[in-house]
């Protein structure tokens, strides 16, 4: 899930070109780029299906080209109903799923135009009372071909071991069957499988700023490679005007090749001319992404910025990410 508005509005293609504390999400070696000696933001949205997400990041230069920081991501489901076989309209208890994931950053400006970038994450899923602790990855470079030219990027997201979950509701105690009544209960233990992580790798390229006059335009692409879903292709753009008011708008595109068609089968006349693009469908839900962006610099004295984006989806009403950064 993204998180940061800036990235966002601009549908995540920014994996070239992002820079400063926002990085952390869309490519952590930008973190090295930010224009301060410190960067902090607060980020908040209400995800589709009532999904609270909450994101705080910051990170500053402890010496030379070094970048320290830490990241935490929450994921609130709120209550949901307690349900069982013989009570399928709920028991009168909830539960609240808690998704936590804690982040070690590090970023470095390698030379004037390389720049590397590495987050290692602790991830803890709980469900009542079972509960998994993962560890993952996260590592990227961006290489600067001019200040003002053509950037390119790499970024691996979410790289690591499966999960499984573990916890008291496992265990289980029943009587034998064909027993008689009274007859001690043995132990029995659910087994559940181990889940891997939404690993995802992606390329990117930007171009800007380009000078427009009293404004400035950033454009940039993208390929991203999901493990569990849809490769997508991502643009964006921003227009900066007067380094204070942005405008930002992107769109990702999903790749569904459908190899086998609507029937499922291979080898028959449906198979031909199955490959198609996915935007705002039943298959890839996700829209255009607007947003903008207010630097209070020139305004206030005070390295404050607000960001806001939108993402529009099928099926369900679109996302709305605000954060606000400050710059030290």
């Amino acid at each position: 899930i993204p998180v940061g508005s800036r990235g966002t509005a601009m549908s995540g293609a920014f994996v070239a070109g992002i820079s400063g504390i926002e990085a952390a999400e869309w490519n952590v070696a930008g973190i090295a780029g930010m224009s301060g000696t410190g960067e902090a933001m607060f980020t908040h949205s209400s995800w589709i299906a009532d999904i609270d997400i909450t994101y705080a990041a910051i990170a500053s230069n402890f010496g030379g080209k070094n970048m320290f920081g830490l990241s935490l991501k929450s994921l609130d489901f709120g209550d949901i109903d307690v349900t069982t076989a013989d009570l399928p309209d709920g028991t009168g208890e909830t539960y609240s799923p808690n998704f936590i994931t804690l982040g070690f950053l590090y970023s470095r400006q390698m030379t004037d135009r390389i720049l590397f970038g590495a987050d290692i994450k602790i991830i803890n899923e709980s469900i009542m009372r079972e509960s998994a602790t993962g560890f993952a990855l996260d590592a990227g470079v961006q290489y600067k071909t001019s200040p003002n030219g053509i950037k390119i990027g790499a970024s691996i997201r979410n790289l690591g071991l499966n999960m499984i979950f573990n916890g008291a509701d496992l265990e289980e105690f029943h009587q034998p069957e064909d027993t008689e009544p009274g007859t001690n209960t043995e132990p029995r233990r659910i087994s559940l499988s181990a889940f891997e992580l939404p690993t995802t790798l992606e390329l990117g390229v930007a171009y800007g700023p380009l000078d427009l006059g009293a404004a400035k335009a950033v454009f940039c692409a993208s390929f991203l490679n999901n493990n569990f879903s849809f490769d997508e292709y991502r643009f964006g753009a921003e227009i900066n005007v007067m380094d204070m008011f942005y405008t930002r708008a992107g769109l990702a595109l999903a790749f569904d090749p459908e190899p086998f068609g609507e029937d499922f089968i291979e080898g028959t006349e449906d198979d031909t001319g199955d490959d198609q693009w996915e935007s705002g469908s039943e298959e890839f839900i996700w829209g255009p992404t607007f947003g903008f962006g207010l630097n209070l610099s020139r305004l206030t004295g005070l390295g404050l910025s607000v960001d806001y984006a939108y993402r529009t989806a099928e099926y369900f009403d679109g996302v709305s990410w605000l954060t606000l950064k400050v710059t030290f």
